[in-house]
């Protein structure tokens, strides 16, 4: 069992300190956790709220708004789903030593866009790289 690593609330990962040190790693795991909690929390009020949102309307204009809502939230949800799978992908990648580095070169992945977006597992240039291929592709 590691020994917790003190971090302080106005600690942010820092250019000048070595990459992916325990602080950052720590800084990221209670961030993604953090996320995490937060989508979980807002899954459960939805799923409670379409529950007891059940009614019959009986106009149907008002009715055909209501379903249109619903389908939005539901598909809100189906993409904060998969951002859990992708936040315990990063949490795994993280006790295994391979958090911060682009998948695609192995390069560090800059403290910014690992704060901003703490799941990605390009950096940037790969990243425009990949959307650059995948632009190609779907104009073909």
């Amino acid at each position: 069992m590691k020994a917790e690593v003190f971090l302080p609330d106005d600690y942010r990962p820092a250019e000048d300190e070595p990459f992916m040190n325990e602080r950052q790693l720590e800084y990221f795991r209670r961030k993604l956790l953090t996320l995490k909690t937060e989508l979980l929390d807002e899954s459960k009020s939805t799923i409670e709220g379409l529950q007891d949102g059940t009614r019959n309307i009986p106009d149907i204009a008002d009715r055909a708004s209501e379903e249109t809502d619903r389908a939005l939230e539901l598909r809100i949800r189906d993409r904060q789903r998969k951002l859990v799978s992708k936040i315990d992908g990063a949490l795994r990648r993280i006790d295994e030593g391979e958090y911060g580095y682009c998948q695609d070169t192995g390069e560090p992945i800059s403290l910014k866009r690992l704060d901003a977006r703490p799941t990605t597992t390009l950096s940037l240039e790969a990243q425009e790289r990949h959307e650059r291929r995948e632009k190609v592709h779907r104009d073909d």
